[in-house]
């Protein structure tokens, strides 16, 4: 443990910002982020690659309290998560819509690539208004999956370990000739964690984790995006490996990548038991908004631990640690097509494109998936 603690001492006292270049697979499509922009990139139904990119504000220069550990993560979870938003509403538009004639007679040739490029050319008018609703849509949704994902992998395993624990605490009190909504609410009468207490809640709430990710993965559509998403690992690893940005190359990159959003929803899983386990109140309504509070100190947390395993010279513990996101990084990346692996590439030298400095020394973060 004393290894672990100065691997992320040491991570957080390197000189220096780490350099932004991850990605997250999307509906036909990639986007991939360099330190400072993005560029999400989607197939259409005609073979026809179009693109959105943009500059990205720069959070820790604007604010520099968010360069101090901790913050740093929290702050990247929380724009990734916008970004991803905005990516998502963009190909799931793109995607399902027949591309316009006037947009067609403006494709061009990208020099290297045989394939049809089109630009998202801005929106004006009718089009904005259909976009504001679309995004209003999309909000709408992830507010109901955040609600549900709460509903799901923080209440729900806090009430039936809660409940485990109380059968064994409050047996003797459990009279089987009252209703059983009587004898439910002394096996919910609140019971203060332990560090059994949060093994059981952090293995339920794995469980039911796996098991979402599993029954998605049957999914055809998702295949798609699990598939895009593998194209997005194997074009990261080819240009860490500075290598030529060419389908060839990335072909023979591993899929599996240590600093995915896979590994770091995984790791976000194994510091919640231990932080669950140091703040503990005897009230279970305490309990569960200690959970929520500590959301973004959790999430920053990981995020160091990530930052420091992707150092060649991390000690083995935190490889240990990252492990589990790279075995389920099975399931949720899939071997993609060569043309899934030309959108990758081609998302993300429209990012570095975007760059305002040529030369770039790259160290990969998170991934989102």
């Amino acid at each position: 443990m004393n290894k672990l603690i100065r691997a992320i001492v040491q991570s957080w006292l390197s000189a220096g910002e780490d350099i932004i270049v991850g990605g997250q697979a999307v509906i036909e499509g990639v986007m991939m982020r360099s330190p400072n922009a993005y560029a999400v990139a989607i197939r259409k139904k005609n073979g026809e690659i179009i693109y959105k990119g943009d500059r990205v504000p720069r959070l820790g220069d604007k604010y520099p309290i968010l360069k101090l550990p901790i913050l740093r993560g929290a702050a990247t979870l929380l724009y990734s998560m916008a970004l991803g938003i905005k990516t998502l509403n963009f190909s799931a538009t793109a995607a399902f819509e027949d591309q316009p004639e006037d947009e067609k007679d403006a494709s061009k040739i990208i020099a290297g690539h045989d394939i049809p490029v089109v630009l998202a050319e801005k929106e004006t008018g009718k089009d904005q208004m259909s976009g504001k609703a679309a995004a209003a849509t999309a909000t709408g949704s992830i507010l109901f999956a955040l609600v549900f994902n709460i509903l799901l992998f923080i209440v729900l395993p806090l009430l039936v370990t809660n409940a485990i624990f109380g059968y064994g605490a409050h047996h003797a009190a459990i009279d089987p000739t009252k209703p059983w909504y009587s004898n439910l609410m002394i096996y919910l009468k609140p019971v203060r964690p332990s560090i059994a207490f949060n093994l059981v809640d952090g293995t339920i709430r794995m469980g039911l984790f796996l098991v979402m990710i599993y029954c998605f993965s049957r999914l055809k559509d998702i295949h798609r995006v699990f598939q895009y998403h593998g194209a997005e690992h194997k074009v990261v690893f080819n240009y860490e490996s500075s290598l030529p940005l060419t389908v060839a190359n990335a072909r023979t990159r591993p899929r599996q990548h240590p600093r995915c959003g896979t590994s770091f929803l995984m790791v976000v899983m194994l510091v919640a038991i231990v932080m669950f386990s140091i703040v503990k109140f005897d009230s279970l309504l305490f309990n569960f908004l200690a959970r929520i509070l500590l959301i973004p100190i959790i999430a920053g947390l990981s995020y160091e631990i990530i930052r420091a395993s992707a150092k060649r010279s991390s000690q083995w513990l935190l490889k240990v640690i990252t492990l589990p996101g790279l075995w389920l990084q099975n399931i949720t990346t899939q071997e993609p097509a060569d043309d899934q692996l030309e959108v990758a590439i081609f998302a993300l030298e429209k990012s570095l494109a975007l760059e305002p400095v040529p030369e770039i020394q790259i160290a990969a973060e998170p991934a989102v998936v």
